[in-house]
């Protein structure tokens, strides 16, 4: 791993290469400087990050992501995960920049003991992708509304290339898909996510699902289940950004009411990733558009910050809405693939509990019934009044103890099984959750980036 490699950097390295909480430029970030800056932080913050690649891009460069929190290694028990990813569309740069001031923003505050950044790294383990499709940036236009970059390497536009629930026909095989999508995929099986946003472009407005539609048409928008969730989160986003929530904000887009939109309602869009995350990854994302110029000017990355920098941080205290908790069988041993529904919420993969036994459902405040179902064992139903948990950084927290059921049979228990996994629903998670390295160990990567370069890009 980089982050045990660096441990054993002489102390004198860090004293003389101060961390990048105080050095980071307002500008853009090239991918060899963006990877060279994860690695920085993370030799310099080992306790609150881990850096960890998902993949490779189609022309083989890194997909790094850097985790912040107390326990960034690995997953704990209780605390939710949350993920930003940027420049998914290559030409549409302003998410690297943010991201890479939101690390150095979280970094900060930890170091100088301010309140909000312990408070949020303690409660919460945040995934960072500062970019989905390097290769695309690298032969971005800047100009505001050409599309050169934004496909990735084999030209081929990463947000229309993931598998889609509302989609007839489609029997693209999961290997077939891109590198950068594949990687992404594999990335929510081996996490579990509870909340996402993306970045994006070309507009101001914070877009929830669905993307594409079925049957569950309103007013000309395609209504998820957890429609009053999705609307209540874009809405954290917009009214804390500067000036996003006026809604009409580029010349050349559509009024946005109070700067949020049904994904469907503005523009049908098939294979999306916020709608495959919510879908099948039970981690309920939305997609930011945050300038209306997808290349906006170097001098611009300031005031962009500043307008963005609340949004990003009260979006990411959201993942503490709603409830929380594990599921148990009859012996007290909590246990995987438990359903548990929310009456009224009929999901179209059923949101199931991870390798832990864990679930977390995104809820506004209210009463809910819940129904939990595990082969074998009783159905179990139980009505829950669920408070505001960001405030408090944490969602209520609400165990299920499951009964047996009476003389149970094997052939029973595997009929139930059957029933209750779906072919299209696959919730298994690897084994090696908690952000391993997917992606070359350090040996392997200093083939192509020595250590040599590393410390002479950081003293210049």
């Amino acid at each position: 791993m980089i982050s045990l490699v660096l441990f054993l950097l002489p102390p004198f390295f860090f004293f003389f290469f101060p961390t990048p909480a105080w050095t980071l430029e307002f500008r853009y970030h090239n991918n060899r400087e963006i990877e060279e800056f994860l690695i920085q932080v993370n030799a310099a913050n080992p306790e609150i990050t881990h850096l960890y690649s998902i993949g490779q891009s189609s022309k083989g460069q890194q997909l790094w992501v850097l985790a912040l929190g107390v326990s960034p290694r690995q997953h704990t028990v209780g605390i939710p995960e949350f993920k930003y990813v940027a420049n998914m569309h290559g030409n549409e740069v302003l998410g690297r920049v943010l991201l890479l001031q939101l690390i150095n923003e979280l970094v900060h505050g930890y170091r100088n003991n301010e309140s909000w950044s312990l408070r949020l790294l303690n409660s919460t383990r945040i995934h960072i992708l500062p970019t989905m499709n390097p290769d695309g940036f690298d032969v971005a236009n800047k100009d505001c509304y050409n599309s050169q970059g934004r496909y990735n390497y084999r030209g081929i536009d990463l947000n229309r290339n993931f598998p889609d629930a509302f989609a007839r026909g489609q029997q693209v095989e999961e290997k077939d898909r891109e590198a950068e999508v594949r990687a992404v995929i594999a990335w929510l099986r081996t996490e579990s996510f509870v909340l996402s946003a993306n970045l994006h472009g070309g507009a101001v407005v914070a877009s929830y699902p669905y993307d594409n539609g079925g049957s569950e048409l309103m007013g000309g928008a395609s209504i998820t289940p957890d429609d009053d969730v999705f609307i209540h989160l874009a809405k954290e986003y917009s009214h804390n950004h500067a000036s996003m929530h006026r809604g009409n904000l580029c010349v050349d887009s559509m009024p946005f009411q109070e700067g949020i939109t049904n994904g469907f309602q503005w523009y049908r869009l098939e294979g999306g990733m916020q709608d495959y995350n919510y879908v099948w990854g039970q981690c309920l994302e939305i997609t930011l558009e945050l300038s209306c110029c997808k290349y906006p000017p170097a001098q611009e990355l300031p005031s962009l910050w500043s307008n963005n920098k609340n949004a990003l941080l009260a979006y990411i205290q959201q993942v503490h809405l709603g409830v929380k908790g594990q599921v148990f069988d009859g012996s007290g041993v909590p246990v995987q693939n438990a359903v548990v529904e929310v009456r009224g919420r009929k999901n179209i993969c059923p949101f199931r509990t991870n390798q832990h036994g864990e679930y977390y459902r995104l809820l506004l405040p209210g009463n809910y019934t819940f129904t939990v179902t595990y082969p074998g064992h009783k159905v179990l139903t139980e009505t829950l009044n669920v408070p505001y948990g960001p405030d408090q950084y944490s969602a209520l927290k609400h165990n299920f103890l499951l009964q047996r059921k009476a003389r149970a049979t094997a052939w029973a228990l595997a009929s139930t099984t059957q029933t209750d996994t779906t072919p299209t629903c696959n919730y298994t998670l690897q084994e090696k959750a908690g952000g391993a390295m997917t992606g070359p160990t350090w040996s392997s990567l200093a083939m192509g980036l020595s250590l040599a370069a590393v410390l002479r890009s950081l003293i210049d």
